[in-house]
């Protein structure tokens, strides 16, 4: 866990509390989206961890996009200015849409997401975080699939940086100052 690190790491969750929460998170998907094949949109870079582990659980035919928003820079706190650096090349229309997102913070990234892929005409779309920090909420966002709630803290780990560090790190962290 030697990374140039800018203050000290505490365990938030353990990669056992993760995998237990992810194998939960794909029942509850695997349910409701039986007999579909829905589109999977990964946000990078920081969800792609929690993508692999989730859609390996899946026990349904799903397809993967991915797109990358950014607000954080290289601070710990939201710009509350979206960037989109990759956008979806699939078409949405009358398809199921699942956002799969590492976490929802302020809920701008996710509403200005979410109000982009309304506009593909999908079937339906839903959004599941492995981590959600409603304290920290500006717009509101409906999440359909929670893995944890978690205070307002800053957390790496588990595909989640600090200035792109980090997110190696199988257990996830809060960085304490």
């Amino acid at each position: 866990m030697k990374q140039n690190n800018p203050a000290s790491l505490q365990v938030l969750y353990t990669r056992r509390e993760i995998e237990m929460t992810v194998n939960r998170l794909a029942e509850e998907i695997t349910r409701e989206y039986q007999g579909r094949k829905p589109l999977l949109v990964s946000v990078l870079k920081g969800s792609v961890i929690f993508l692999s582990d989730l859609a390996r659980r899946l026990d349904f035919p799903l397809e993967l996009e991915f797109v990358q928003l950014s607000s954080y820079g290289s601070g710990t706190e939201s710009s509350g200015k979206i960037r989109m650096a990759q956008v979806l090349h699939t078409p949405l229309k009358d398809r199921d849409v699942l956002i799969v997102e590492d976490i929802v913070d302020s809920g701008q990234s996710m509403a200005y997401l979410l109000e982009r892929l309304h506009k593909k005409k999908p079937a339906s779309i839903k959004l599941c975080c492995l981590l959600d920090k409603p304290s920290r909420r500006k717009v509101p966002v409906t999440v359909d699939y929670r893995g944890f709630t978690v205070p307002d803290k800053f957390i790496v780990g588990y595909g989640m940086d600090y200035a792109e560090q980090y997110r190696n790190l199988p257990d996830i962290y809060v960085i304490e100052s």
